[in-house]
């Protein structure tokens, strides 16, 4: 029998939720796959969010649906299976005036619009319920990192890289996963850092998680052990904490939530990878003429395009013609 040739060696920059998701399709494929990544884990943007199923702060609107949704199929399963970090939860969305819109993404999930009854009384105006996934991140980073090196994959943490042409040369394809590191790395300007800082408190007597986009964003997501309260959404690359910003976040939840809340547990600040041109998933090429399959800039919403985002980047590899 015709032996196939071994697969191509890949490596991924970056350690967060969208490279860890393309590492496991790539190394469950059989590539030979390693993670390149400054930061692993905690450290990384996305254990820092509230990680709750939305498309948000992320363009353009056709292409964040269509990965959006398919990754809602696959984190569903994922709840399913009791291990991962996901559960599924009621989402309520508010607005502060006016009829809230249900989107098209949301009427496709079974959304329904609220009651007078389910609206905090002079808080909201209107609002709707649908069921998604919650991702607890530090448990479902952990699950990701398992199911990587169980495939075959390696980590490398600690590694600052000034541009991509440093990855090893064995390496022929390179998936840039960077983040807001890709504003420095591939020097696209486009990049910016949208700054959410957050609190975290003992967990609440809340049955479904609120947000509200509307000014001042407000969000209280319940998890297993815990409760996340935010937030804020400014243009900086400042990661420490604000005072200010955790007073104003628990004197808005407090409101909202009618409740006295307990003492903060923690205070922690994360920078969405906003791109002003849209999430970056295309093919290019290095100086030195390896590939690189560049998906970086989700905004908020890395944990809600991660699946989708990824297959793109294995179908970008499997059919170079594409």
């Amino acid at each position: 029998m015709e032996r196939l040739p071994p697969k191509k060696r890949i490596a991924i920059v970056g350690a967060g939720v969208s490279g860890l998701t393309c590492g496991i399709l790539f190394a469950e494929q059989g590539y030979r796959t390693t993670i390149f990544a400054r930061e692993t884990g905690r450290a990384t943007t996305s254990s820092v969010a509230a990680a709750i199923w939305f498309p948000y702060d992320a363009e353009p609107a056709a292409r964040v649906k269509r990965w959006a949704l398919a990754t809602f199929e696959v984190l569903r399963e994922l709840a399913r299976a009791g291990e991962s970090g996901v559960s599924m939860l009621d989402q309520r969305l508010f607005a502060r005036a006016g009829e809230l819109p249900i989107p098209d993404w949301a009427r496709s999930l079974g959304a329904r619009r609220l009651s007078a009854t389910e609206i905090p009384e002079a808080v909201f105006s209107s609002g709707y319920s649908v069921e998604v996934p919650l991702i607890d991140t530090t448990t479902h980073l952990d699950y990701l990192t398992r199911r990587f090196t169980a495939a075959g994959g390696a980590v490398h943490s600690g590694v600052y890289l000034r541009q991509l042409e440093e990855i090893p040369a064995e390496h022929e394809v390179i998936v840039n996963c960077s983040g807001v590191g890709a504003r420095e790395l591939v020097a696209d300007d486009d990049v910016e850092p949208h700054r959410g800082q957050v609190a975290i408190v003992p967990k609440l007597p809340l049955p479904y998680a609120i947000v509200c986009d509307d000014p001042p964003l407000m969000y209280a997501i319940p998890r297993t052990h815990d409760c996340v309260l935010g937030g804020t959404n400014d243009i900086s690359d400042n990661r420490d904490v604000d005072p200010a910003d955790t007073a104003r976040i628990l004197a808005e939840a407090g409101r909202v939530l009618a409740l006295e809340l307990p003492p903060v547990l923690d205070q922690r600040v994360g920078l969405r990878p906003y791109r002003r041109s849209g999430v970056r998933l295309e093919r290019g090429r290095l100086a030195d003429g390896r590939t690189v399959l560049h998906n970086y800039g989700h905004g908020g919403a890395g944990f809600t395009l991660a699946w989708g985002c990824a297959r793109d980047v294995l179908a970008l590899q499997q059919n170079p013609l594409a």
